[in-house]
């Protein structure tokens, strides 16, 4: 579980930690998602935020969905 420096970080301050830009992407375009946001939404380019305490949450019900869809060895 990585530690996050602050509660709000930019995307660009979360691809330097190490994150994909596509998954970063991926949370945002997600239909219902409380974790990104545009900074101001009234620009084209503004910058993307996110929220790392519900980041960190949604990145942990995605790992257990995934483990819950794997098929099990028998």
């Amino acid at each position: 579980m990585p530690e996050y420096p602050k509660p709000i970080m930019k995307k660009s301050e979360l691809l330097a930690m190490g994150f994909p830009d596509e998954y970063l992407m991926y949370i945002y375009r997600t239909p219902g998602q409380k974790v990104a946001h545009k900074l101001n939404p009234t620009k084209k380019n503004s910058p993307l935020i996110f929220d790392t305490g519900a980041l960190e949450q949604f990145r942990q019900n995605q790992i257990k969905i995934e483990s819950q869809s794997m098929p099990r060895a028998q």
